[in-house]
């Protein structure tokens, strides 16, 4: 399975915010929760239907999303 394939979007679920497969748990939360200084074990352990496969497509769907912003034009 491609990286990226693991994250879903559909607007029925979490408001269209991009989740990892299967579940309800937003790529925002991963992301969150490690940013706050969670381990990536501790996050396996808390969430049991995650994959390590599945926090790397949150970093990568991150990556992806940040290549596409726009530079913003010198003030």
């Amino acid at each position: 399975m491609h990286t990226l394939e693991r994250i879903t979007i559909g607007p029925e679920i979490r408001f269209g915010k991009p989740c990892i497969r299967d579940t309800r748990i937003t790529v925002g939360e991963v992301l969150g929760f490690l940013a706050g200084g969670g381990s990536e074990a501790e996050l396996l352990t808390d969430f049991p239907q995650l994959s390590h496969d599945d926090v790397l497509a949150c970093f990568g769907f991150a990556a992806e999303r940040e290549r596409r912003l726009l530079a913003l034009p010198a003030a």
